[in-house]
């Protein structure tokens, strides 16, 4: 199932025109959800455009997230119990640097 709901998450986003998806495998760092995906929009309209669309598309199949928290008007967390999904602006995603936080975490 995780691998299925990875892929489709991705595919969402880039249909979407999601920027530099990346995907982090975190099953052996935490236990917090075996995947991060994190993505980039133009826009915070972008964002919010990016974070709509997968929850429509997820519940589609009947895949509610266990929580979405927009942190900001740069930042949407949405968290799908094995993937959790980081939707930042462009700024705010260089600013936290989540990719260099989890590939340097042991």
């Amino acid at each position: 199932m995780e691998k299925h709901l990875l892929e489709k998450i991705v595919k969402i986003l880039d249909d979407k025109k999601g920027i530099d998806i990346k995907i982090i495998e975190t099953k052996e760092k935490t236990t917090i959800a075996d995947y991060f995906v994190i993505v980039s929009g133009t826009s915070s309209t972008h964002i919010k455009a990016l974070a709509s669309n997968v929850e429509e598309e997820l519940k589609k199949e009947k895949i509610i997230p266990y929580k979405i928290e927009d942190k900001s008007n740069s930042w949407i967390l949405m968290d799908y119990s094995d993937v959790i999904i980081n939707i930042f602006t462009q700024e705010e995603r260089e600013h936290y640097k989540l990719e260099e936080l989890w590939e340097n975490a042991r």
